[in-house]
């Protein structure tokens, strides 16, 4: 932070105190000052502009009374970016030889354009033409002064039209003329917060905060960014450090209860699901997603939270909504991927599923993936073919004397015999699904038959199997990338979800 004019003044009232008792004015004084100026002066040429500082500080101390020490130290400030600090020298300068005022009002007129001061800047411009209308420098600052007004005036206008992608543009061209203006580079972190870029946001609110700890408006970004970001334990202490040095910051405020009502929320539910209170976990999740639709990420946790929920209530086609909702708001939420793709899979939607396993897959090229991938390619596979054991009205676990059951009833149901009376068309109907029950039967009481079919591949007569168009090398690659990696399935396919 820049010190305070009570503090420059008493320290330049000490140094003067401490240089007359060693009387600064003999002429060694002057002239060892002068040599640390010059020493200045070479530095500064050399770009070197620390040493410089250093050596025009000296120079200052031997002799406090010289504007152009102050105004050569002016100048290094200023190259340094410490702007506030060069206003102080400038205002020195001043105060002890009026005519440095050509050079010192030119100072004075770069420090607050760079400190993005359009009406200080205006009315140091204001004194040069009424001084020194013929001053070379003077048609140069008026340009600078009148870009950055037109493009302040632009970002005001952008940003009440919540236009934010201009602010940042105009906050940038502004910044070119500004460019140790901190104002412009929190209304562009801002604006970066709202269209949801939240690291180059952070970015700027840590730079910011590392010059000056209890800057309000850096620290209520930062805070901004990690409520949006779902990290609500930090972004509470982070506003509560706002609110203690501004109590009534409205807009912190309102960020803060918002994060500390997200947080209890989240909380309760999470205790309510684990104490086996689905109803109310439901009902609180629901309820938290009211508070802020603006806070996607806490959000699509939310949607996650709840869809575990509808699951532990058996309402799987609104978990599954939920999760797609999670995923609308955060494309990257592989648990949503995983959970939905599960839920896809236990409803035989195995498209569905494939989709998702393969959108996994490209993002995170892994062996999990490729397993799960594998699996729900096979389902799909499989449910295109005739589901012999629906024909036969069984599951996949039926023994073979019930198997041998299930056949002589339904074909006694439908053996052409039975309907001699039926129209032509009913009887081909009887007809067909007669054969149907014979195929099913004929393959299914056959171990070998039926193991192949439940691995994928359809039987067809003696003559072997087909696959529908799958080669039967690469079904047998899979069912061996099952068997090795069969016990990581649990991972991908347990009940082990638990809210986040």
């Amino acid at each position: 932070m820049a010190p305070k004019k009570e503090d420059c003044k008493c320290y330049l009232e000490t140094t003067v105190v401490t240089i007359e008792n060693h009387k600064p004015e003999t002429p060694t004084f002057s002239k060892l000052a002068e040599r640390k100026n010059e020493e200045g002066n070479f530095f500064y040429k050399d770009k070197k502009y620390r040493e410089a500082l250093s050596m025009y500080k000296s120079a200052i101390e031997l002799c406090p009374n010289s504007s152009a020490y102050h105004g050569n130290k002016a100048s290094c400030l200023m190259m340094l970016g410490q702007y506030e600090k060069a206003l102080e020298d400038v205002y020195q300068a001043l105060q002890l030889d009026k005519h440095y005022a050509k050079q010192g009002y030119l100072q004075e007129v770069r420090c607050h354009i760079a400190l993005g001061d359009v009406s200080s800047a205006s009315s140091s411009l204001q004194r040069i033409q009424e001084l020194y209308p013929d001053h070379p420098s003077l048609s140069e600052e008026k340009k600078h002064l009148s870009q950055l007004k037109f493009f302040i005036e632009e970002g005001r206008k952008a940003y009440k039209k919540k236009d934010f992608q201009k602010v940042i543009f105009c906050m940038d061209k502004a910044l070119i003329q500004a460019k140790a203006c901190t104002t412009f580079r929190l209304i562009k972190a801002e604006c970066m917060v709202f269209l949801k870029r939240y690291q180059e946001a952070k970015h700027i609110s840590n730079d910011i905060l590392r010059i000056d700890a209890s800057n309000v408006d850096a620290l209520y970004i930062k805070g901004m960014c990690l409520y949006y970001q779902d990290i609500l334990e930090k972004a509470v202490d982070n506003l509560q450090e706002v609110l203690k040095l501004i109590p009534y910051y409205k807009k912190a405020e309102e960020i803060y209860k918002k994060a500390k009502q997200l947080q209890s929320k989240k909380e309760d539910g999470s205790r309510a699901f684990k104490k086996g209170n689905y109803k109310d976990a439901y009902a609180i999740y629901t309820e938290a997603l009211n508070i802020d639709l603006n806070n996607v990420q806490t959000n699509s946790k939310l949607y996650f939270n709840r869809a575990v929920v509808c699951l532990k209530m058996n309402r799987t086609n609104e978990a599954i909504e939920d999760c797609s909702k999670a995923i609308d708001l955060d494309k990257e939420y592989v648990k949503a991927y995983l959970r939905r793709a599960k839920c896809y899979m236990d409803t035989q939607r195995y498209e569905e599923a494939v989709r998702d396993y393969e959108t996994l897959y490209q993002k995170n090229r892994t062996l999990e993936y490729q397993k799960v991938l594998d699996r729900a390619r096979l389902e799909l596979l499989k449910s295109k073919r005739k589901n012999y054991y629906q024909i036969l009205g069984l599951n996949k676990h039926a023994a073979y004397d019930d198997i041998k059951k299930a056949y002589h009833k339904q074909a006694l149901l439908c053996h052409p015999d039975r309907h001699p009376d039926a129209k032509e068309d009913e009887q081909q109907e009887q007809e067909k699904k007669f054969k149907e029950i014979s195929e099913a039967y004929s393959i299914l009481s056959d171990p070998r038959k039926r193991s192949h079919y439940d691995k994928g591949l359809d039987i067809t007569g003696m003559n072997g199997f087909r696959t529908g168009g799958m080669d039967p090398n690469d079904l047998f690659e899979v069912f061996l990338r099952n068997q090795v990696f069969r016990r990581r399935n649990q991972f991908f396919f347990s009940d082990g979800f638990q809210p986040v």
